[in-house]
């Protein structure tokens, strides 16, 4: 793996107490990459409160000589996912090509077949990596339902209820989400203690982000997490359906409920991604969401690109 070109700055993993120098990281990064921030502490905390996160051999800091974080890297989902960011001010300092190899190296040890980041299409990030020999997995996009738009009225069929699920059914409501997201992710199925932190015991979590559609007797067939970030936004973190419950509206009612939700407790728009792997594209505009962003889930071999 490549050393720190640079001898005032030095690496050490992060701890709790990185947590908002990490947001800042993250943000600043964004900012200039995506020409918006989309990340939020409480994402960040949600990530390094999962049984799997070990921070100590998963995450690394660049620190400069004041002791300030300038960069920061990190894997998750089994060494599969790698997300790395760098200050812009400390650009140009071969920081981003230290830890490029590091979450290559990291992968590799924990034995990931692939290992990928999302970045903005044409960013500085999407050259880097391409010129990396990193190759495009997938696509991914940003879709907002614009401040002021009507939300779509829509009905269930007979036999299906709309509510709000007791902590009785948040098991069954996570068995319905990870075996949707399993039909097109290569992952395996999160199980519930790695997703409670980031959606039932997500910082600052209540009733009416997390709705479900029930099939009598009482069924879950259907879910949809929404919350309202620091910036107003309704976002749409997870929407599910049942495939022996699909074809039947259930999506599009879990989805304006979301939105109306989301817009009774603040918010001003609603935005969720969504990628090519899911096919989900046109049902999210036919609801009136519009395309505002493309992301590239750029992604390698790791045990090629260390031996390279």
């Amino acid at each position: 793996m490549s050393s720190l070109p640079d001898p005032a700055l030095r690496s050490r993993p992060l701890g709790p107490a990185d947590l908002e120098d990490a947001f800042r990281v993250i943000a600043d990064a964004e900012l200039v990459d995506a020409g918006e921030v989309l990340v939020e502490r409480s994402d960040i905390e949600a990530d390094w409160s999962r049984p799997s996160t070990d921070l100590a051999r998963d995450t690394i800091g660049v620190v400069d000589g004041d002791h300030r974080l300038l960069a920061m890297a990190e894997l998750g989902r089994q060494g599969t996912r790698a997300e790395a960011y760098v200050r812009p001010e400390a650009r140009g300092r071969g920081i981003g090509t230290f830890l490029a190899a590091w979450t290559e190296q990291r992968a590799a040890e924990m034995g990931a077949p692939r290992v990928g980041q999302a970045v903005p299409e044409g960013s500085a990030p999407h050259r880097f990596l391409a010129d990396r020999g990193y190759e495009v997995a997938w696509t991914s996009w940003v879709l907002q339902l614009p401040e002021g738009a009507e939300i779509p009225d829509r009905t269930l069929p007979p036999g299906y209820r709309l509510v709000t699920p007791t902590s009785e059914q948040y098991r069954a409501t996570h068995r319905v989400i990870t075996t949707a997201f399993g039909e097109w992710s290569s992952r395996e199925g999160e199980t519930y203690e790695e997703w409670a932190p980031g959606v039932v015991d997500r910082p600052g979590f209540e009733p009416w982000m997390l709705r479900v559609v029930v099939h009598e007797p009482g069924r879950v067939v259907g879910a949809c997490f929404t919350r309202v970030d620091d910036q107003g936004c309704g976002f749409v973190h997870q929407l599910a359906v049942d495939r022996s419950h699909r074809g039947r509206g259930l999506a599009q009612v879990l989805l304006s409920d979301g939105f109306r939700g989301a817009r009774e407790h603040g918010a001003t728009r609603s935005e969720l991604t969504t990628d090519s792997r899911t096919g989900a594209l046109d049902l999210y505009l036919a609801v009136g969401m519009e395309v505002t962003s493309t992301w590239l889930n750029l992604a390698t071999d790791p045990a090629a690109a260390v031996s390279r």
